[in-house]
């Protein structure tokens, strides 16, 4: 039997109940709007009185709005509560080429965005950033602006407030946060780019049940992000999930990273580059994205890059599903748009170096915005919460015994 310490507990105040009560409410509201007071009381299993207190509060902060008057047989006319779209969160995603800043509403729904090539330091980054961020927020006089999240292929250390790692970008150690948040006058939340498509998936995709998942991002690089247990993964200095640097093979080609045959040197868009290149077709080879339309023309060299890349990706893989065993591995990148000619190889390889039961499901992301709209669930996780997601999920659970009490 398992000996519980109570030497360190600490029981929790009303003051706790009522912030995860609010943050329970708003999250079912961010999920099932437009929804009324009595069904919000009905899902959550609180009171009708603790919901409209709730309610009032959040309206009062600009949170939450009136919308339209439900009709009934009989009886009071329901008011519909959703999300007031007035608030507004900026993102950027920071790419070793290019930069993309844009402006979302709390639904995540995308306004404006611009798109610049990326400066070769982190202070000339930062100055740009802040300058575009400005423009929009001049653009939008009547939006209330709730902060700044931002994206970037690296491993962002919270203790130090600094990038440590991103071999792919080359930007040396620097504080991109305190930076912007001088430069614009909010707060500004920093999240490796393969982490922000966690939250993407989580928040705005079909993933709420999913408690193990790996989202594995394909560009340039290959970053994984954790998704264990229903909590992202970001382990200390915040390089959890780092496989893009582990080496399959000592021998291999160099890394961006100073190491050999990591796996991004097989399975990413430059790896493909590398294939083709390799098989004879001149020093200046395609881009990416010229790649994907070459293989569609029917280019028989880049299929067979794309081929590699492919069985490339999968091999990695393997280690996840050894290591980690995720229900689901979720793939996001330019590689997606044909997903039909890479997923028949990638679940080959993988399930080739299974050592027991099914394989994980290997899907493409949602949508193609998954990195900028995992931007805006970092910010707006502040106010909905973990917490709040994990109970929202539960509410059903609770209004049911409630009803059987």
């Amino acid at each position: 039997m398992r000996r519980l310490d109570f030497t360190n507990t600490q029981v929790a105040s009303s003051e706790t109940a009522r912030d995860i009560n609010r943050s329970v409410v708003l999250n079912l509201i961010r999920h099932r709007q437009p929804i009324s007071r009595a069904d919000l009381a009905r899902v959550s299993g609180l009171q009708r009185s603790t919901v409209s207190l709730i309610t009032e509060q959040l309206i009062e902060e600009k949170w939450v709005i009136n919308g339209p008057t439900g009709r009934l047989p009989r009886g009071r006319r329901p008011t519909f509560l959703r999300l007031n779209e007035r608030r507004a969160i900026l993102v950027a995603d920071i790419r070793p080429a290019q930069t993309t800043v844009a402006l979302a509403d709390v639904n995540g729904r995308f306004l404006s965005q611009v798109a610049f090539s990326t400066p070769a330091d982190a202070s000339a980054g930062a100055k740009q950033i802040s300058a575009r961020i400005h423009e929009l927020i001049q653009a939008h006089p009547k939006l209330v602006f709730e902060g700044i999240g931002i994206s970037l292929p690296g491993r962002y250390d919270e203790s130090t407030k600094r990038v440590v790692f991103a071999p792919n970008l080359k930007w040396r150690e620097f504080d991109l946060k305190t930076s912007i948040e001088k430069a614009t006058g909010l707060p500004v939340e920093l999240e490796n780019a393969a982490n922000a498509c966690v939250l993407a998936e989580i928040w705005f995709g079909h993933a709420e049940k999913i408690r193990d998942m790996v989202v594995v991002t394909v560009s340039e690089g290959i970053g994984t992000g954790i998704f264990l247990n229903g909590q992202l993964m970001r382990g200390a200095h915040g390089m959890a999930g780092e496989f893009g640097h582990v080496s399959l093979d000592p021998e291999g080609p160099p890394c961006t990273c100073g190491g050999r045959g990591c796996w991004e040197v097989y399975g990413s868009n430059r790896a493909a580059q590398r294939y083709y290149h390799d098989s004879g077709r001149g020093s200046e080879g395609p881009s990416f994205q010229d790649l994907l339309s070459l293989a569609n023309a029917g280019d028989a060299l880049a299929v067979s890059a794309l081929e590699q890349m492919a069985r490339g990706i999968g091999r990695g893989m393997r280690m996840l599903v050894a290591g980690l065993a995720p229900e689901e591995i979720v793939v996001v990148g330019e590689c997606t748009t044909q997903w039909a000619r890479f997923a028949p190889i990638v679940e080959a390889e993988v399930k080739s170096g299974m050592l027991f039961g099914k394989p994980a499901r290997i899907r493409p992301a949602e949508g193609n915005m998954a990195r900028l709209r995992g931007t805006v669930a970092l910010v707006l996780q502040k106010h909905f919460g973990a917490s709040a997601r994990a109970a929202a999920l539960q509410a059903p659970l609770l209004a049911k015994r409630k009803a059987v009490g």
